[in-house]
């Protein structure tokens, strides 16, 4: 870990992991904001689970409760990729909504259940066995 990240975590008590989990729901929710200017349908679940599978999936211990909230993410795009501008603005508005509630719910289990592996350790993102983020 560089010495950025550990005053990082001594000053918060998080990992430099949970600051990535932080980054990627922040992008995960700008691309739900942006669609459809940003990109197409088909694309969308893909896009916005994205910056979670690159950076972080690989990083955490396997765990069911993050990958059901993953799986929920998904879904959640794809009601919205396929939520007609005809149904009207209420209806594209509540299943953006849906989606990033849906961000919001793996952001937080990420951060509540999930734990550093290895791979994570070996890349300075936090002690391997650790939790993500400080437990209250």
């Amino acid at each position: 870990m560089n010495p950025t990240q550990t005053a990082m975590t001594e000053e918060t008590g998080e990992t430099a992991l949970a600051q990535t989990v932080r980054r990627a729901a922040a992008q995960a929710r700008r691309r739900a904001a942006a669609f459809p200017a940003s990109v197409s349908g088909d694309d969308l679940p893909w896009a916005v689970i994205e910056a979670f599978d690159a950076d972080i999936r690989g990083h955490v211990e396997r765990d069911r409760r993050i990958e059901g909230e993953r799986d929920r993410v998904l879904i959640a795009a794809v009601n919205l990729a396929e939520t007609r501008p005809e149904d009207g603005a209420d209806a594209v508005e509540a299943a953006r909504a849906a989606l990033v509630d849906a961000i919001d719910y793996l952001e937080q289990a990420v951060l509540r259940f999930g734990i550093v592996n290895a791979a994570a350790a070996r890349h300075g993102l936090g002690g391997a066995g650790r939790p993500v983020a400080a437990r209250p």
